[in-house]
């Protein structure tokens, strides 16, 4: 199997930082060939994986919550296979308007960012998805990428820089991909 035929399942919506390492991965393994499938989740990815075991992989994310249970809970279908590093999108603390903020919405991966500033804490599935909800009011603010910031018109309060993250590549038994 060329590597151009490769589906990169990962986390989404648009402008997650694995969606722009999954591309990256692509970039660097198959000649920039290939395709990137967003999920909700890496959990709801899985079984979509599994469906064609031959081409497709899941990319995730080394401080994503529960990545060890996605190992260890599908060690007879899928194994790891690869990490990588590279940066991720500038990390913001981004806001509808200016104004005071007590609630913001973050995955449970960056949230530390904005500890000890007392402000209330609710937990979102990825960086994108806290920007679209912060974006429709949900929440005061939001911790999200710049990228997933400027798409849903958010204004920037405070802009962490990039992260040096880790990355995983793990793949079905029946991978063409990475035959075992």
């Amino acid at each position: 199997m060329e590597r151009r035929d490769v589906v990169v399942h990962t986390l989404g919506p648009a402008g997650t930082n694995c969606e722009a390492a999954a591309r990256q991965w692509l970039r660097d393994n198959a000649a920039g060939n290939g395709t990137v499938v967003l999920h909700p989740t890496l959990e709801d990815a899985v079984p979509v994986v599994l469906e064609e075991p031959a081409r497709n992989v899941l990319l995730g994310c080394v401080v994503y919550p529960r990545l060890h249970e996605l190992v260890f809970q599908n060690l007879s279908s899928m194994a790891l296979r690869e990490c990588f590093m590279m940066p991720t999108h500038n990390m913001v603390l981004a806001a509808p308007s200016r104004g005071p903020i007590e609630t913001v919405l973050s995955h449970p991966a960056p949230v530390d960012l904005v500890s000890g500033r007392g402000y209330r804490i609710q937990l979102s599935t990825s960086n994108a998805a806290a920007a679209a909800d912060c974006a429709k009011a949900v929440t005061d603010a939001c911790i999200t990428t710049r990228p997933a910031a400027d798409a849903n018109n958010l204004l920037v309060i405070e802009d962490f820089g990039p992260v040096d993250m880790g990355f995983s590549i793990h793949v079905p038994h029946q991978s063409e991909v990475y035959p075992r």
